[in-house]
């Protein structure tokens, strides 16, 4: 007979059996299995309050379940937010939302409301794709590191086929070729390119059941895979080129690389396109803009053979001894010069190992950067010896001692037209 005073005992000890169920384990973000007693816990509560409001009479309402409801998906998604932020593991992350999404849709089966959670698990996506563009880091980095910097070379049909399937090339020049023959690019490009798709199918991965448009779908790999490029990669391949030993003929290689990778980014667009069966055309469309990140690559390249030539000029230089107040003129160049000389031929000569096709690919192709180095390394040296002769301490000198400088100069005069480039 005592009927209000029990319905009052029974949801005060219910709300404190909520608090319970809610409460975290401190380590939950470590395992999957933490999660997921958590989430069993929170869904037995509440199938067995509705088990309750339709079997009694009276003994709870609809108004007290959606209180506590509501009390329990914001301390629900507060724990959330907090643990999956500690999560790097991008696997772990993508458990987490298969069971979070079984969770809401349990949840929403009986009723409860929960766009929230579907809510959150977008910002939990933002997570994922940080913690993916991390683990590709990696990646990248080992690919670079471990490449060769040497065009592939190929011996049958079978490695032929199988590289142009890893990557999308044709050459109907390189078809014709007798084997062995070479791709212009080295081992990194396939390689590269056979990532960035893995890394579209992780992201994808994350937006299966989230009831999400295609469009929608489409938007955020894209924006992933523009990160990926503009960020990562990018990243990586500046390492590279901004590295100490990184020599001539790696940085030309680079240069080839990045061409090919730029080149191939409109199959990575129909990739996409393919997956999420919504077309470029579309007017919301995100467009892959990260082929900037190879025309960087491919100037910075640039900047650093520049630079390296005329730091071995330099280094030349520094073993030119002039002596200004030479009483007999020499009978010919001096032997630092016929060095820097030799150096330069031997130098110029890695470009015309340059592929005769590429030139047609891009204005700024490696035929064009041979020329810019050749005239970078020239008019460097020629600075350079004006400065000789220009220097403070050069008080003042004899004829005999022009005479020999006058030499080198002609050296330099009449080696210069016969450059290879």
């Amino acid at each position: 007979g005592a009927r209000e005073t029990f319905e009052s005992y029974y949801r005060k000890q219910r709300r404190k059996q909520a608090r319970l169920v809610l409460q975290l384990p401190s380590n939950m973000h470590e395992t999957l299995d933490g999660y997921r007693k958590y989430f069993n816990q929170i869904v037995g509560f509440f199938v067995v309050e509705d088990h309750i409001l339709h079997t009694t009479q009276g003994l709870v309402n609809r108004a007290y379940i959606d209180e506590l409801w509501e009390m329990a998906l914001s301390k629900t998604i507060a724990a959330l937010r907090t643990h999956s932020s500690y999560c790097s593991d991008p696997s772990l992350v993508l458990d987490l939302k298969n069971l979070i999404v079984l969770f809401a849709d349990t949840l929403q089966g009986y009723g409860f409301p929960v766009n929230q959670l579907f809510d959150m698990l977008l910002e939990i996506q933002d997570q994922y794709s940080e913690t993916l563009l991390k683990k590709w880091a990696g990646v990248f980095r080992n690919i670079l590191d471990s490449d060769n910097y040497s065009p592939i070379p190929v011996s049958n049909e079978e490695v032929y086929r199988k590289i142009v399937g890893q990557f999308p090339f044709q050459d109907a020049e390189l078809e014709k070729q007798p084997f062995p023959k070479k791709f212009p690019f080295s081992e990194f490009v396939p390689k590269v390119y056979s990532q960035i798709k893995e890394f579209i199918y992780a992201c994808l991965k994350f937006s299966e059941d989230l009831h999400l448009s295609s469009t929608e779908v489409d938007d955020m790999i894209r924006k992933s895979t523009n990160l990926l490029l503009t960020r990562t990669l990018s990243n990586c391949l500046q390492n590279v080129i901004k590295r100490k030993n990184v020599g001539l003929t790696e940085l030309v290689q680079i240069i080839i690389n990045t061409t090919h990778l730029e080149k191939s980014c409109k199959f990575l667009e129909e990739f996409i396109t393919n997956i999420t069966n919504v077309l470029p055309e579309t007017v919301h469309t995100t467009k892959l803009y990260g082929t900037t990140t190879f025309k960087d690559a491919r100037h910075a390249a640039e900047e650093e053979i520049y630079t390296n030539l005329n730091q071995k000029i330099d280094q030349f230089l520094q073993l030119a001894d002039y002596d200004w107040m030479a009483p007999e003129p020499g009978s010919r160049a001096s032997d630092y010069l016929v060095d820097l000389i030799g150096f330069l031929r031997s130098t110029f000569a890695v470009f015309t190992h340059l592929p005769v096709s590429l030139p047609s690919l891009l204005p700024q192709a490696p035929g064009k950067v041979a020329q810019t180095a050749c005239m970078s390394a020239c008019k460097h040296l020629s600075t350079s010896l004006l400065q000789l002769l220009l220097e403070a301490e050069v008080r003042q000198l004899t004829l005999e001692a022009l005479h020999q400088f006058n030499l080198d100069v002609e050296e330099c005069e009449r080696k210069s037209p016969n450059h290879p480039v």
